[in-house]
């Protein structure tokens, strides 16, 4: 917990000396545990007791103590400071970048909501800030990265992998799937979404009467300006708590606990981490949202998105005996978070008014729209980790040659940096999370069965949300999915299955031209 409180404080304010130490401290400290961890994890899979706690606990306990002993060894314990280090230096330099626009210093968040701005050379300035901004810390960034494909590298063959890939996929405890089993799914989202979301796109140009698409355009939905929240920060919370509290009794209790306690720092400011989390307090069986808060309906996305994250938690952690249950993998726990997204859709109208209906189709779009995006960042990991000798140059070009590929409408306006693949920088899970993305393409396809479960019979679908919410990390990828009645998103015809409802909604929506 107390490692935690210091991530948390570190990530509220990067310019904080005191939990700036705190961390680098931590990133030496806790690698010195792999032996610790090690012993205990051979004692666990030793146990003369291990039938009987089977039968009490499930077999995923053991499952996940053979896999960490697949990825812990004291031989790279150097290896892990390093890395650790390395990502903190990129939170500190992400974090600390500012420009000046319209006047006024502004963060990387702070572009974005003028990007959706209705005048389109205000877009296009706005763009150009922003992509200035990566492009005068490109170095920096490239340099990074090769640092830290090169730590990484190493860690995978001091443990006898051949890629740095296979180690990344027991590191996420990926036992249920392998590479082949994504590129599979790459394809499926390349056949069946990508038609589609080019057809999003021509629509939207027409909409927002343009004749052809730029990249500073796509981020704006209708002419007369994005659906934007009403209220302040405070009044969001306050109709937030209203929401859960009338979404299900379970909901409500989490809700009230979360600002009861103060659970949250949700404003954007300088030297504040980019982007947004939920993390949990252990001791107290508390989940923390960090968020960004920049005006526009990401904000409303974070009490949605982050808020299904912290609910999973509470939920679990309430239920499951062992804290290892209390957090399931990635792929599960985003369906946690996108499905709340869509659960909370009737409520939209106290934070959009008259426009809920203009976010209701300007998110369920998105939601298709990301996942091009999507393939394109799990794919060039990939390609990376498989020739690590890349040049920095090589890297933006194969960058560049996957967005032609998922993302044939991209068009950067002849700005060089970002024509020559630089794009990819701005996607902090490459740096510090690596491989961690696809997971929100597969939870997707989960989220958008319940969403076409919940047009059709909202209780069952909450009833079957809430039980994958319970079960939290006790059992298999594959079986958790099964327990919430959800669909394995690698087997041919899934995502024409998850995806065919959401497609046909926003073809026919009003709000389509």
């Amino acid at each position: 917990t107390m490692i935690t409180v210091a991530h948390i404080r570190n990530t509220i304010d990067t310019t904080d000396v005191f939990y700036d130490q705190e961390v680098n401290f931590l990133n030496d400290a806790l690698p010195t545990l792999i032996p610790l961890q090690i012993r205990f994890f051979n004692v666990l899979l030793a146990c003369s007791f291990r039938s009987d706690l089977e039968s009490e606990f499930g077999s995923q306990l053991f499952i996940n103590a053979e896999t960490e002993l697949k990825v812990q060894d004291e031989s790279i314990m150097s290896e892990k400071v390093e890395e650790a280090n390395l990502r903190q230096a990129y939170q500190k330099l992400t974090a600390q970048c500012t420009t000046r626009f319209m006047g006024e210093s502004v963060n990387f968040y702070g572009l974005l909501k003028h990007m959706e701005h209705q005048d389109r050379e205000h877009r296009r300035e706005a763009f150009l800030a922003w992509s200035d901004l990566y492009a005068a810390h490109s170095e920096e960034l490239d340099r990074l990265f090769d640092q830290l494909i090169t730590v990484r590298v190493r860690m995978a063959k001091k443990l006898g992998y051949e890629h740095y890939t296979d180690l990344a996929y027991l590191n996420r405890h990926r036992t249920a799937y392998a590479p082949r089993d994504v590129a599979g799914f790459r394809r499926q989202v390349l056949e069946i979404v990508v038609p589609a979301c080019a057809k999003i796109r021509a629509d939207q140009a027409k909409r927002i009467g343009i004749d052809k698409m730029k990249y500073f355009d796509e981020s704006l939905l209708f002419p007369d300006g994005n659906p934007e929240p009403a209220g302040s920060k405070d009044q969001m919370l306050a109709w937030a708590k209203d929401m859960y509290r009338e979404l299900s009794p379970e909901t409500g209790v989490f809700f009230d606990f979360m600002t009861r306690n103060q659970l949250f720092d949700l404003e954007t400011r300088p030297g504040k981490h980019m982007g947004g989390y939920c993390t949990s307090l252990s001791n107290w069986k508390a989940p923390f949202i960090f968020a960004n808060f920049n005006g526009t309906s990401a904000d409303v996305d974070v009490l949605t998105h982050e808020a299904g994250h912290a609910f999973a938690y509470f939920t679990a952690s309430r239920e499951q005996e062992l804290s290892e249950y209390c957090h399931s993998t990635n792929e599960i726990s985003e369906i946690h978070s996108m499905s709340m997204e869509h659960f909370t859709y009737p409520w939209m109208d106290k934070f959009f008014g008259s426009k809920a209906g203009q976010y209701r189709y300007a998110h369920l779009c998105q939601a298709l729209n990301v996942l091009p995006y999507m393939m394109c960042v799990d794919e060039f990991q990939h390609l990376v980790y498989d020739k690590p000798d890349m040049t920095a140059m090589e890297r933006r070009q194969a960058w560049r040659d996957l967005e032609r590929t998922y993302m044939p409408w991209r068009d950067y306006d002849g700005v060089d940096f970002l024509e020559n693949g630089g794009f990819w920088m701005q996607k902090q899970h490459i740096f510090m999370y690596p491989f961690y993305y696809i997971d929100y393409a597969l939870a997707q396809m989960g989220a958008f069965e319940f969403y076409g479960r919940m047009k059709t019979n909202q209780t069952d679908a909450w009833t079957d949300y809430l039980a994958l919410c319970k079960a939290g990390g006790s059992r298999g990828y594959l079986d958790l999915l099964s327990l919430a009645g959800l669909s394995n998103p690698f087997a041919e015809g899934s995502v024409a299955k998850a995806v065919s409802h959401v497609i046909e909604e926003v073809s026919g929506s009003s709000y389509r031209i």
